[in-house]
């Protein structure tokens, strides 16, 4: 048995889960925040057995894309505030972030 743990962006949430449990995957979702950009976050707790872990991955491979996001940089601390040019930053946000770790039980009651 492994336990699949994916940090995903909420833009991906949704449609991760619906793909997850179409594909039979039993799937527990936390709100979670954090990262560069201190946005929110889904965490996916997900327990399979061995054979499924590959399609579990190709799932949310298929399912969380990155992307590029403007945002505005944090204003420098205890630096040279005057030459601080606050204008908006590309960067790229999404994907996901995967753990997967082996689990001796998985008990549902």
């Amino acid at each position: 048995m492994k336990l699949i743990i994916a940090v995903v962006q909420d833009q991906d949430s949704n449609r991760l889960s619906t793909a997850l449990v179409e594909n039979n995957f039993r799937v527990t979702k936390l709100a979670t925040t954090g990262g560069f950009l201190r946005s929110g976050n889904t965490t996916f707790m997900i327990g399979t057995e061995d054979i499924r872990v590959e399609r579990c991955l190709q799932i949310i491979k298929e399912n969380c894309r990155s992307r590029d996001q403007l945002v505005a940089p944090v204003s420098p601390m205890g630096g040279n505030a005057d030459s601080y040019v606050p204008y908006p930053v590309e960067v790229e946000v999404g994907g996901a972030t995967v753990f997967v770790v082996p689990i001796e039980q998985f008990l549902q009651f």
